[in-house]
């Protein structure tokens, strides 16, 4: 999967160009974003989405704003880039790959400040080309690692869409399951459709069909029942933060997996890139959850299915506790049996040859 979700295209007067992933799977369709407020907004509306892939586009995002700007010195220049980045930070407000692009970029032009500011300009795009490259290759080892937990024969339950279309390329959890794929490993995948906004129905089986590999749609409630009939035997899913104790946060309905999981004693897995992390926060219940409007579940994609008026509660986002996930998955190998104590050595000990995001 050599999908390119973000990318920059030309030089530094050129655009950033997205897969508009609202209008999968019908249409491939790319957006062009030349000004900050477009990169809000398709932030905002999941033209682009998945923690990674937002990283990407919102460190271009500042290049975006501040390209355009005229000055003698660098000073003017970091100022605007410090208020574009404090604007697009307030887009989404629980992947936390979000704030930690936009804080690399703010402290990349700082060390750079003795640069003329076209040299400055150009500089800062370099970086968040660099943000985005290292993301596909932790993606690649991400993929490397995670095969390693899936077997020939496997049937693998992942929930929304955590493939190239969330990252740079490649993807996170899927990336294991491409990986394990391109091994000829036979795995059989159950997608969730993950309601309300349907990614894993409209996106996750798209990506995996392109790949060729043998994927079956399923209802968000009938993941106990495949895990009944034993047709799994592995979930893996992504992260949009993981905390210092190992409680992570993913789209709403991933809790439920896990629970289910464990009541079938099946391995429940976490996928994603060492920039997922957020060790500020000591454990899940200090993670912001967004909530998302009440029309994509009384009117999801322009058909009303629940009474006008109706309250509506949508939080985007659950927090799974450490305690149900067996491993978690990054660039630099696998974490088993995560904890505070095992997240922190894993981060410590560094990358064995693949780029560490942070």
């Amino acid at each position: 999967m050599n999908l390119r979700t973000v990318e920059w295209i030309g030089e530094l007067d050129g655009v950033l160009r997205l897969i508009d992933q609202t209008r999968l799977p019908a249409e491939l369709v790319f957006l062009e974003c030349r000004e900050p407020e477009s990169v809000f907004e398709a932030i905002r509306t999941l033209r682009v989405r998945g923690a990674p892939a937002i990283g990407v586009a919102a460190a271009m995002g500042t290049v975006l704003g501040i390209r355009d700007v005229s000055a003698d010195t660098s000073t003017p220049l970091i100022e605007r880039l410090k208020e574009v980045s404090d604007y697009l930070s307030q887009a989404r407000p629980t992947a936390v790959n979000l704030f930690w692009a936009l804080e690399r970029m703010v402290k990349a032009a700082e060390r750079n400040a003795g640069l003329s500011p076209e040299g400055l300009k150009r500089r800062l795009l370099d970086e968040a080309k660099a943000v985005r490259d290292e993301d596909a290759r932790m993606c690649r080892a991400i993929g490397r690692h995670g095969a390693k937990l899936i077997a020939d024969g496997d049937g693998v339950l992942t929930h929304c869409n955590a493939g190239a279309l969330a990252t740079a390329e490649y993807g996170t959890a899927l990336a294991a399951l491409f990986a394990a794929h391109e091994q000829g490993k036979r795995i059989r995948v159950y997608a969730d459709e993950t309601r309300p906004l349907l990614q894993g129905a409209r996106l996750t089986t798209w990506e995996l069909m392109r790949a060729g590999i043998d994927v079956t749609l399923i209802c968000d409630n009938t993941a106990g029942q495949v895990m009944k009939e034993g047709r799994v035997q592995r979930v893996i899913v992504g992260a949009d933060r993981i905390v210092a104790n190992g409680d992570a946060a993913n789209k709403i309905g991933t809790y439920s997996l896990a629970l289910l999981a464990r009541a079938h004693d099946i391995p429940f897995y976490v996928a994603a890139p060492s920039s997922t992390f957020d060790l500020s926060l000591p454990h899940g219940g200090d993670i912001p959850i967004e909530e998302r409007p009440p029309e994509e579940v009384t009117e999801g994609f322009g058909r009303r299915t629940a009474p006008e008026g109706v309250r509506v509660y949508s939080p985007a986002f659950d927090v799974t506790p450490h305690e149900y996930i067996a491993a978690i998955v990054t660039e630099r190998g696998i974490v088993e049996h995560p904890d505070a104590e095992a997240i922190r050595a894993h981060l410590a000990a560094g990358s064995s040859g693949d780029q560490p995001a942070c």
